[in-house]
């Protein structure tokens, strides 16, 4: 059996796609929805359509906060695992949880995702390109990156005790493990839509760049293992997809450049969001 939390931050306009996913799904106990600080209908659409679904309206527009609160009503419901952390702008596949389930069953994997699909029909060939370039990373194949999800054992969940006030809380999660503890699941898969345009998906890597930087200074980075990043690019700069690799390099460069400038005015960060995809 399983428990499924989706914090949702304002995703009216998505959060009905991504429970229709979930509702009918077998081996789920609890489904909760973390509504935080939204000034949208998300929490009364979830009430109205979905009376199965336990929803929280939190005042506190935090992602971790939310997902703390879930977690805390979880345990007052009997949670039970593993535990499926969603984000509310994805959709699941057929059979994921139960997938996933046997999978974690008859595996060591303490930390997993879905096999992330990134739709990119709706995207920029500037985004494409990235794409491209960024699925075929190794380090990005080894699991539970980007994929918007992840799902943790009850061994796994004994790894770190609340979420703490982080911007990459995925980052965050990842780094308790070591990679041979983590791992994709085949025959699972989470539907994740592109951004649209090259300034949105600018925005979310540095996003994503920023809290793995908050991470390392604040020292919550317990695990690191060498990603081999530069000898993968030069590998890719002499092969076929010489074009893309150049465009995603000039890409991580302006990510890396605009993280660094926002790392020093990290107290007064305001969390960047894609628009662009829920409107595709």
């Amino acid at each position: 059996m399983a428990t499924v939390i989706v914090p949702a931050h304002n995703e009216e306009s998505v959060i009905e796609n991504c429970l229709n996913s979930i509702i009918n799904q077998a081996e789920v106990d609890h489904i909760i929805v973390a509504c935080n600080g939204c000034t949208d209908g998300t929490a009364a659409l979830v009430q109205e359509k979905f009376p199965t679904v336990h929803c929280l309206d939190i005042t506190t527009p935090s992602k971790v906060n939310a997902l703390n609160e879930a977690e805390t009503y979880a345990r007052e419901l009997g949670v039970t695992f593993p535990i499926f952390y969603l984000d509310a702008d994805t959709q699941i596949s057929e059979n994921c949880i139960p997938n996933v389930n046997r999978y974690l069953e008859t595996s060591e994997t303490l930390l997993a995702a879905p096999t992330p699909i990134i739709d990119t029909s709706h995207s920029s060939w500037l985004v494409k390109a990235y794409y491209r370039v960024w699925t075929d990373l190794p380090y990005i194949k080894e699991g539970v990156i980007a994929t918007c999800s992840y799902i943790i054992t009850e061994e796994g969940r004994k790894r770190f005790d609340t979420f703490p006030d982080v911007i990459n809380d995925d980052g965050f999660i990842r780094c308790n493990f070591w990679n041979k503890e983590i791992s994709n699941v085949p025959d699972a898969e989470i539907y994740i839509r592109a951004p649209r345009d090259i300034y949105s998906l600018i925005k979310i890597k540095t996003r994503a760049r920023l809290g793995n930087m908050q991470l390392e200074a604040t020292k919550q980075a317990k695990i690191k293992e060498a990603k081999n990043y530069g000898s993968v690019m030069k590998k890719k700069l002499l092969s076929s997809s010489f074009f893309d690799t150049l465009i995603y390099i000039s890409i991580a460069s302006l990510i890396r450049l605009r993280s660094k400038k926002q790392f020093k005015q990290l107290k007064t960060y305001r969390w960047e969001k894609d628009l662009s995809s829920r409107d595709a």
